[in-house]
């Protein structure tokens, strides 16, 4: 039992010091009336932060949607929003991926990371102003569907083989997951997450990486992707504005334990489950996307070419993976 206790509190004291701060911050601010007002966001971020410490799915696949489709708040509140609580709790998730010793990939998460970086710069200050509120949420749930379909085909239609280990990286694929990374983090910039499933969806389909493994190694590139991302809208860009604030610190202490419990949960699970998960997830962002947006004219052909292009690209990179 001791030992029990000796392994377990290494993990949660971090997370602890940092509700100790929040709880601190709340007090000594008086805020405790921003429950009443936005208890909605705290109850959407316990499905969130887990999700977000489960899947290669950020919190900000679950903020995200459930704020611009169901409450109809501005993409851009919702994605900095995305952004600020992942950078704390996928940040708490990752402490915990690392100290619980869950295998990632370096190899793929170290360039992935570094492209992401310089993605999430470009992209907040030169992609955000670019795409109506609509097309941003349209693209957000069909791209992801498009994996989803062609993940589904490979593992319960295709019986996909599986690694858990990358082979050494030859300098042209350290190239290209540089600008997975790039791509993922400007993907980020407009919706919150992104560069965790682009690179997930890329790395499972090219070398077939298990899940089991890619899933935490995801975890740990977007929690440093909202980081930057969070610190530019916030010290850079300077548009970090008080609603965001004001969710952000209702949710705090749901997700500083929600995401490392979503982690350790899904740790011990079949990499076939946590496919399954995942699936079940991009279904149901579609299907509720759908029902709230009811795409019609030309949103609903750039719904479908957005699908289009993203089962050829990923149909692509399977293909290209099967001639290795």
């Amino acid at each position: 039992m001791s030992e029990q206790k000796k392994s377990v509190f290494p993990l949660i004291t971090p997370l602890l010091v940092v509700f100790t701060i929040w709880l601190f911050f709340m007090m000594l601010s008086n805020r405790w009336f921003l429950f009443e007002q936005n208890w909605f966001m705290s109850v959407t971020m316990a499905f969130g932060s887990f999700i977000a410490g489960a899947s290669s799915e950020g919190g900000g696949a679950v903020a995200f949607p459930v704020m611009t489709l169901m409450y109809d708040i501005s993409p851009s509140v919702a994605r900095n929003f995305s952004l600020a609580i992942q950078s704390v709790g996928m940040t708490a998730a990752s402490f915990v991926i690392i100290r619980s010793k869950i295998k990632i990939e370096y190899h793929y998460l170290i360039p992935v990371t570094i492209g992401g970086a310089f993605g999430m710069l470009l992209g907040s200050y030169f992609l955000t102003s670019l795409f109506p509120p609509a097309y941003v949420k349209m693209l957000f749930v069909t791209f992801w569907l498009s994996f989803g379909l062609i993940l589904f085909y490979t593992n319960e239609l295709n019986k996909r083989k599986t690694v858990d280990k990358l082979p050494k990286m030859a300098r042209m694929e350290v190239l290209i997951l540089l600008l997975i990374g790039l791509i993922g983090g400007g993907i980020s910039s407009l919706l919150g997450s992104g560069i965790d499933i682009f690179s997930f969806s890329y790395i499972t389909m090219r070398y077939h990486l298990s899940e089991k493994i890619a899933t935490p190694t995801s975890v740990v590139a977007m929690a440093v992707n909202s980081i930057v991302g969070f610190l530019t809208h916030l010290f850079l860009i300077g548009d970090f504005g008080t609603t965001e604030m004001n969710y952000w610190l209702v949710c705090i202490p749901v997700v500083v334990f929600g995401a490392p419990l979503g982690a350790y949960v899904i740790s011990k699970r079949t990499r076939s489950f946590i496919s399954r998960f995942l699936y079940v997830i991009i279904l149901v962002q579609f299907v509720g996307a759908m029902l709230i947006i009811h795409p019609t004219g030309s949103l609903l052909y750039f719904s479908g070419i957005v699908l289009l292009a993203g089962l050829l690209f990923f149909f692509g990179v399977l293909s290209f993976s099967k001639k290795r």
